[in-house]
């Protein structure tokens, strides 16, 4: 539990540093907007950048199983959604909420203090993909439901464009390209990524913490639940089975489980604040999960026998 809270606990205080200084209107609306779009453009991909070009060995199956489960959620909340008759504005940033995770400033220290340098090591090849494979198909999801009219060929430019232009998915991209080639990154240049992406985790959940100013959180209280129980029990269970089946190590399991529990992370509040859809909802999915968090991966690493 020790580990869970020290993970968890600077996530509410950055979110809450953000709410209060939009409450109190230290940075206005435009100031934030410019500290969501250097998160977006330059922090983040930055720090995916830096860290994809380290390569890392192992891991591979735990992965497999790890998006396995969390393609599966993601397609179901899609078709769930067009059941209900929601659009995909609706319904691809709730899908993202349910799947995509606070790998990096939650995972990173919650998974070395429970499994050490191995665990780490399954969870950094995770980190590789999670953004590639997870954003891009949020990309996607988001042109198809801005360009809904459009005719094929138009609506495959669209997409394609889209996830040309997120710098996100072109950063991860790239520093997969550059592993391939076997490219050396100068120590100045991954230094100054390195402190450039710093800054990235803290400053989106300082934005996200300012979007949920005003947010009628009683309103969405559905939707929310439904993306919570998602992601911090239907998604870790369905990896659990999956690892299971593909009869992984006790090791490969416990770690791709725990970090299918981890709550929402701040990249998907990004992603729809980039779109103007769902940001407040994927705010409030971020600090919700966040907050459920701190029991559900306390019971986790329980199962594991890590507490």
């Amino acid at each position: 539990m020790g580990a869970v809270l020290a993970a968890v606990a600077p996530v509410f205080v950055v979110v809450g540093l953000g709410w209060l200084f939009a409450w109190r209107g230290l940075i206005d609306a435009a100031g934030f907007k410019g500290l969501n779009t250097y998160v977006f453009v330059v922090a983040i991909p930055a720090l995916l950048f830096s860290s994809g070009t380290a390569g890392h060995v192992g891991g591979g199956p735990a992965g497999v199983a790890f998006f396995a489960a969390a393609f599966l959620v993601y397609f179901a909340v899609l078709l769930g959604g067009r059941a209900l008759g929601w659009g995909l504005q609706r319904s691809g940033p709730m899908a993202l909420d349910a799947t995509f995770g606070n790998t990096v400033m939650m995972g990173i220290p919650l998974i070395f203090a429970g499994f050490g340098q191995a665990g780490l090591s399954i969870l950094l090849v995770i980190i590789a993909l999670h953004s590639l494979l997870l954003l891009t198909m949020a990309t996607v999801v988001a042109e198809l439901a801005q360009n809904a009219q459009a005719r094929p060929l138009a609506l495959l430019g669209a997409s394609v464009g889209g996830v040309l232009r997120n710098p996100i998915v072109v950063s991860v991209v790239a520093a997969q390209l550059w592993l391939l080639l076997a490219l050396p990154v100068p120590e100045v240049l991954r230094r100054c990524l390195d402190l450039l992406g710093a800054a990235g985790p803290p400053t989106a959940l300082f934005c996200l913490g300012a979007s949920l100013l005003g947010f009628n959180l009683a309103a969405a209280w559905r939707q929310m639940a439904a993306t919570v129980v998602l992601k911090l029990l239907v998604l870790p269970l369905l990896v659990f089975g999956i690892c299971r089946l593909m009869g992984l190590s006790a090791l490969e399991t416990a770690v791709a489980t725990t970090i299918a529990a981890l709550p929402t992370g701040a990249n998907a509040f990004l992603l729809s604040s980039r779109y103007g859809t769902g940001s407040a909802e994927s705010g409030a999915a971020v600090l919700v999960s966040s907050v459920v968090s701190v029991v559900t991966l306390a019971v986790v690493l329980g199962v594991f026998n890590l507490r």
